[in-house]
């Protein structure tokens, strides 16, 4: 046989395959950019874990004894603690206000927010400066704005003094120390300083949706109103449930605004859940019991939470 002819069935014959060397190399590198990655995280996970999850197994423990939070023994009770909530007639006021506080703080700055950001969007000027004004209450500290609604709200505070002067001097009362308004109050309050936020996600949303879409509805014969209805309003269904679980969560953890405030009174018409653990755990000596409570703290937060998470699937959906 011929060399040119051996050459041609080499040349026939299957070609050798190719050296493995890409794709362990392409292995090698995820698995060094997961492990990068995982090595980024880890001081957040090791935070996380040992700030809030020690601290909610700690004081699961905690909530089963009675303890003063100073001793050195504590007395296991097992879940009298528990127990003693359901009669715990403070602890079912300071429920009651948190949800009614909830409730009117989420409603209220959702549909402030969505005017805010409506109205800003119809401003052909001067957005910009608009939106900085507006967020500026979300930034200021909770001990500002309560310490300043304190005198600003009080019998003789400016708020009434303007009453006074425009004629309307029956209306004026004590906000903060009046049982009937002192919880609506601090609604009002919060609403307005954290209106900003909610205003931002809107905007954000409204932003979003289509130029296209708006001109051919207007094209259609749409009003204004109609646009917004029939356009706008379905684009913004994910930022409602985002801020609904978001404001729902953060007024189950106010305290600052309250203690600098009310300090819960006149009474207990402004007590929250977060200032009862407070009041039990810090004023009373109370730790074991403090702890049962903050434990059903957690547990409606967590679900909120959990609600949050299951929207943010369906919103993947």
């Amino acid at each position: 046989m011929t060399a040119p002819s051996q050459l041609a069935r080499a040349a026939d014959g299957p070609a050798p395959a190719g050296p493995p060397a890409p794709a362990r190399a392409r292995r090698r590198h995820d698995r060094r950019t997961r492990l990068a990655g995982f090595l980024w995280l880890l001081p957040a996970l090791m935070l996380v874990v040992g700030v809030v999850h020690v601290g909610i197994v700690y004081n699961a423990v905690i909530s089963t004894t009675d303890w003063n939070g100073i001793a050195p023994t504590r007395q296991p009770v097992g879940l009298d603690n528990f127990s003693a909530i359901v009669s715990d007639d403070v602890f079912l006021a300071a429920l009651r206000n948190t949800a009614a506080y909830a409730v009117a703080v989420t409603v209220l700055q959702l549909g402030a927010g969505l005017a805010v950001a409506v109205l800003v969007r119809t401003q052909a000027r001067g957005r910009n400066l608009l939106r900085v004004l507006i967020f500026v209450p979300v930034v200021l500290s909770p001990a500002i704005i309560g310490t300043t609604a304190r005198y600003l709200l009080d019998q003789d505070g400016a708020l009434n003094e303007l009453l006074r002067a425009a004629g309307l001097g029956d209306l004026a009362r004590p906000w903060l120390a009046d049982s009937t308004f002192a919880l609506a109050t601090l609604v009002v309050i919060t609403v307005w300083q954290y209106t900003g936020y909610s205003f931002v996600i809107y905007d954000a949303a409204i932003a979003q949706v289509d130029p296209a879409t708006l001109e051919a509805a207007q094209i259609d014969g749409a009003g204004n109103l109609r646009t917004f209805t029939a356009v706008v309003l379905p684009h913004l269904r994910g930022a409602h449930l985002v801020l609904i679980v978001l404001t729902a969560i953060s007024s189950l953890k106010t305290f600052d605004l309250v203690m600098l405030t009310t300090a819960g009174g006149p009474g207990t018409s402004t007590e929250l859940l977060t200032l009862h653990v407070y009041e039990q755990t810090i004023l009373r000596f109370h730790a074991g019991y403090g702890a049962a409570l903050s434990l059903v703290l957690v547990a409606i937060a967590l679900v909120f939470a959990v609600l949050q998470v299951r929207l943010s699937r369906l919103r993947e959906v």
